[in-house]
């Protein structure tokens, strides 16, 4: 299937987001098909985060609709459904510290999708073994290294069985070393056709893993090209800016 055929899945149509007096995102359109892996780049307080929470209901938009499947995600959507399909991946990995992480990745699954003990492990185990985690089933995230914990987040939201991953900054509070470990797992993800949309500051992984690159400046976006385009030719001034600051460092 090529790409221009493949089914849009998200759909984000005029969204705002106001904190009060703040316009923190100002009328933000886009699309995201089958199979995309798009980065959304930015200066910090651009609104990449907001745009996420927005997408997965954790902030409410003050305007505009977010679609899956061409229909409305707040309407006609049953909340716990969305939420199954369009999963989140932390900075902060958000797992349940009095649970191992056999049964971090467990519980959701019988929450939300109502699957017995037996299935839920089972499915908990392969996405474990697959992030390298399996070995650490019965361990506590105070045991875990940062890398670790994230790669735990990762299997806990894959085992909900997405059609989207949002990930906020995925590696943004790892050390330094534990960063490459997290990108290699994603860049697998990316290889096998899941959908995702990454919020990152980790610029190899926006042009050699994405197909696409939205740069957000002040609550729009600026540019929205494939990655050769954005990192060798953008087209605004101040893609050109961020680009020129970030990629010194």
């Amino acid at each position: 299937m090529s790409i221009e055929t493949k089914p849009i899945v998200l759909t984000v149509d005029h969204l705002q987001k106001s904190f009060g007096d703040h316009e923190v995102l100002k009328d933000i359109s886009f699309s995201i098909r089958q199979g995309d892996v798009v980065s959304i780049i930015g200066s910090s307080g651009s609104g990449k985060s907001t745009l996420l929470r927005c997408i997965n209901f954790l902030e409410t938009p003050t305007a505009g609709t977010i679609s899956f499947h061409g229909k409305n995600a707040d309407t006609e959507w049953n909340s716990a459904e969305y939420h199954a399909k369009v999963g989140m991946v932390f900075q902060s990995f958000n797992l349940f510290g009095n649970m191992t992480v056999l049964k971090n990745c467990m519980a959701g699954q019988m929450r939300v999708l109502k699957r017995d003990k037996k299935e839920a492990e089972e499915k908990a185990l392969f996405y474990l073994e697959k992030v390298g985690m399996a070995p650490y089933r019965d361990a506590r995230p105070s045991q875990l290294s940062g890398g670790q914990k994230q790669r735990v987040a990762i299997a806990r939201a894959l085992a909900m069985d997405p059609e989207v991953l949002l990930f906020d900054e995925p590696t943004s509070a790892l050390d330094p070393e534990m960063v490459g470990e997290v990108l290699e797992v994603m860049r697998d993800l990316a290889k096998s056709g899941l959908t995702m949309l990454v919020v990152t500051h980790e610029m190899a992984f926006a042009k050699d893993v994405s197909g696409r690159v939205i740069f957000m400046d002040a609550g729009v976006i600026a540019e929205d090209d494939v990655p050769s385009e954005i990192f060798v030719n953008p087209k605004q001034p101040r893609t050109r800016e961020f680009l020129s600051r970030v990629l010194q460092r």
